[in-house]
C-alpha cells in the first residue's frame, strides 16, 4: 500500500517537473520567436482595403526579395515621402499599398536591379479623422476605421443620421489640398437613391456640414 503510493507520487512529480521544465524553455525563447512573422516590435499586421490610400504616419513594412539590405520600416513623412537606400525620398503618400510598390519597384528596375520583386505591408495606421457638423445627430470628430475607406454616407451614418430639419441635398465638404481649400458640394440624397451616382470618399482632415431644409 505504500509503495502504491510511493509510485503515484513519483508520476506527478515527473509530470510536474516536465511541465516547469516546458515552461522554462518557452520562456527563455527570444520574444520575436513568438511574434508574427513580419511585424516589427509585435505589431499586428492589418491588411487595408484594395483602395485605401497610405496616409502621413502611416508605418510601413518594406521587403524586396533576396535583397535583405533593402529590407525597412518607415514611418510616413507629413509630404508623404519615405527615405529608402539607394533610392533617397520615394512618394507614397495618397497612393494604395499596390502602387506604392509598383513605384518602388520601377525605381529599383530603372537603375539597380533586374526584374524587384517588392512587398509592402502596414503595420500602423496613422489616426485619421475627419469633422461632421449641422444636420446631424451627434456632430462632432470621428476616426476613420482603420484600414478602411469611407464614403460620405457612411460617415453621416456615424454621426447618427439626420435630424428632422436635415436637407440631404444639400451637404459641403470642405478639404485642404496643399496650401488650398477646396470645397465641394454634394447631393447625399441622390448618392443614396441612385445606384450610379458615384459616391463621394471622405478623406482624412475633411469638414462635412448637412444643410438645413428651407421648408
Amino acid at each position: 500500500m505504500i509503495q502504491e503510493s510511493f509510485g503515484t507520487g513519483n508520476v506527478w512529480f515527473c509530470a510536474y517537473a516536465m511541465l516547469v521544465l516546458f515552461t522554462g524553455r518557452l520562456a527563455s525563447q527570444p520574444t520575436d520567436a513568438l511574434q508574427p512573422p513580419g511585424a516589427p516590435g509585435g505589431a499586428v499586421l492589418k491588411t487595408p482595403a484594395a483602395n485605401y490610400l497610405i496616409s502621413p504616419n502611416d508605418v510601413v513594412a518594406i521587403k524586396v526579395l533576396r535583397e535583405d539590405d533593402l529590407s525597412i520600416t518607415a514611418r510616413v513623412a507629413n509630404d508623404g515621402t519615405i527615405i529608402f537606400p539607394m533610392l533617397g525620398a520615394v512618394p507614397i503618400g495618397g497612393r494604395t499599398v499596390a502602387q506604392a510598390v509598383e513605384a518602388i519597384r520601377e525605381l529599383l528596375a530603372k537603375d539597380y536591379l533586374v526584374n524587384p520583386q517588392v512587398n509592402l505591408m502596414i503595420v500602423e495606421f496613422a489616426k485619421r479623422r475627419f469633422t461632421i457638423m449641422g444636420e446631424v445627430q451627434r456632430p462632432g470628430t470621428y476616426d476613420i476605421p482603420e484600414a478602411q475607406s469611407l464614403n460620405l454616407l457612411q460617415a453621416i451614418s456615424m454621426a447618427g443620421g439626420y435630424t428632422r430639419l436635415a436637407s440631404p441635398a444639400k451637404v459641403v465638404v470642405q478639404r485642404q489640398q496643399g496650401d488650398k481649400k477646396v470645397i465641394f458640394k454634394v447631393d447625399a440624397k441622390s448618392m443614396a437613391k441612385d445606384k450610379d451616382t458615384k459616391v463621394f470618399e471622405v478623406l482624412p482632415d475633411d469638414t462635412i456640414t448637412v444643410g438645413e431644409s428651407i421648408f
